[in-house]
Order: structure tokens, then sequence, then C-alpha cells
């Protein structure tokens, strides 16, 4: 959008003939997109069968229907016409150790965004961590095409705004999926638009016609798809339902990444109710164990 169209817009300008076509044509497409979105709210399950209400609130895709044409679209056309052959291709042609420092350059392209969702969410020896991994990895690693700080003990983590949202107590809010991006429920999709602020390159290009930015965008997610490629083709197998076990799976690894790969006793399921005695048919409840064969036979090592 040229300055001169946005001053027409939102500077309260009179608008040409052919703007005012163009902004009523703009106000019945966002009716239109409103009225679609509206129309593909998932069926809310009858009050009365519970099992189905805690299922529906469990899976909190309030426009499920939409999702999946979204997903369909994604997967049918975005991915199984370009993205995945492409992947396909880039796996085959490139050797591991070019693959891999194509990984390694681009995770340390993202370090300032890392660095500052660790500090932001107050994990200052991640922050350390994430600080002595580029000084390494930018110098002996050759620009961030080697990854030395790995094998010294300094392990790589991610971290992104979503996250910090999440430690601070925001909700992931209802899912969604958009074309392109995948999974981007409010607060990941906040984060994601708010990384773009923490980045550095985005101000090196900033209204500047480059190549670079969406280079890095298409190889990042060239590259993650050539990585998946054995997995997702397995999950799709195996899976009753495709867009049911990645939501799932997606959710998973939020949770996971926002909790540090640890897990929380609080979110474990209570067995404190739990019998474990069992009836048997001679009337006995104790549980018997066999010895081991070797110290039955007083047998040595």
């Amino acid at each position: 959008m040229s300055k001169m169209a946005a001053d027409k817009i939102f500077g309260g300008a009179m608008l040409s003939p052919s703007t005012s076509r163009s902004g009523r044509a703009l106000a019945i497409g966002m009716i239109a997109g409103l009225a679609l979105t509206l129309g593909a709210c998932a069926t809310r399950p009858d009050p009365s069968d519970q099992a189905a209400v805690a299922a529906y609130q469990e899976a909190n895709d309030p426009v499920e229907p939409l999702n999946r044409y979204f997903f369909a679209v994604n997967d049918q056309l975005l991915d199984g016409l370009i993205l995945k052959p492409a992947a396909q291709g880039y796996d085959t042609v490139l050797p591991g150790f070019a693959k891999n420092s194509i990984r390694h350059f681009l995770d340390n392209l993202r370090t300032p965004v890392i660095l500052v969702n660790d500090m932001l969410q107050g994990e200052w020896d991640r922050a350390g961590t994430t600080i002595t991994r580029f000084g390494i990895n930018s110098t002996v690693g050759v620009g961030g095409l080697l990854d030395p700080a790995t094998d010294w003990g300094y392990d790589r983590h991610g971290e992104d705004f979503g996250q910090t949202l999440a430690v601070w107590g925001t909700g992931e809010g209802p899912y969604i999926f958009l074309p392109l991006l995948g999974p981007a429920p409010p607060r990941d999709l906040t984060g994601f638009v708010v990384d773009q602020a923490f980045d550095p390159l985005t101000y090196v290009f900033w209204n500047r016609h480059s190549v670079i930015p969406p280079t890095r965008f298409i190889v990042n997610g060239l590259d993650l798809r050539a990585r998946n490629l054995d997995t997702l083709d397995e999950i799709e197998r195996t899976s009753v339902d495709y867009y049911a076990a990645l939501r799932s799976l997606y959710r998973q690894s939020r949770n996971n990444e926002i909790a540090n790969g640890e897990i929380d006793p609080d979110k474990l399921p209570d067995i404190s109710d739990i019998d474990y005695e069992f009836d048997y048919d001679d009337g006995s409840d104790a549980i018997e164990t066999e010895s081991a064969p070797a110290a039955s036979q007083g047998a040595g090592i």
C-alpha cells in the first residue's frame, strides 16, 4: 500500500469513485468472511451429554469446520502440491552436513528473539546460555553454520512470545488454523507478530525491497518440513482423524515448550482413589511376586 493510499483511507480524505468501489468490495468481502466464520462454528453438543460436552470443551475448537477447511487447503494444495515435493527434493539433493548447517544458521539468526523472551520470563540462566551459544557459534561456529556450543554443553532451547504470554498466565484461546502458518490460536498468533518486533532483521530490511526476509521464511519452512517427512506421513497413516491428531500433538508440544520440558506434578492425573487390591479365584487379595531365577537358585554373576 502506497503512502497516498494510506492517507486516503486513514486520513479522512474524500474518496474517488474507484476508491469507493474498492471500499465497498472490501466491506462486502469482510461481511462475507464474517458470515462464513459464524456459519462455520462447530455445533455445540446437547448439554445433557456430559461426555460430548467435555470433549467439546477440551477441543476448544469453536470454528472447527472452517479450521478443517483451511487444513484441507493446506494439506492437499499448499503442502501436497508445493511444500512436500519441494521438501522431498531438498532432502534428497542436499547432503546431511549442508542441511545441518542451514538449520544451525537459521537457529543462530533467531537468537535475539529467544534472548528477549528468556529475559521476559525471568529465565536468567537460560538467557546466559543463549548469549554464550551465540558467541561461540558466531565465531568458532563460522557465523552460525556449525554448532560447537552444543558439544561444549550449551544446549539449544527455543522461546517465543507466545510462550512468554503463557508464563504470564495468558490462556491459549480457541484453536485456529491458518493457511501457511498452520495452528495459530490467539496467544501464539500474537506471539508470532510480537516476535517480529524483537528480531533485528525486521529493522535492517524495513522499507526495503529485499528477498532475504521471505527467503529466510521459505527456507526455514522447507527445512522443517523436510525434517518431518517421515513423522507426518506416519501420523497421517496411523491416525483415525489426521486433523484432530495434529491439533492434539500441537498442544502437547506447546505445553512442553512452555514448561521447558519439565513435568508439573499438579497436572498429573489423580490416582489417589485407585483400588490396588485384586480379588482372585481363591478369595485371596494379596499380590504375590516370584523370586528372580538367579536369586532362587543361588546363582552369582
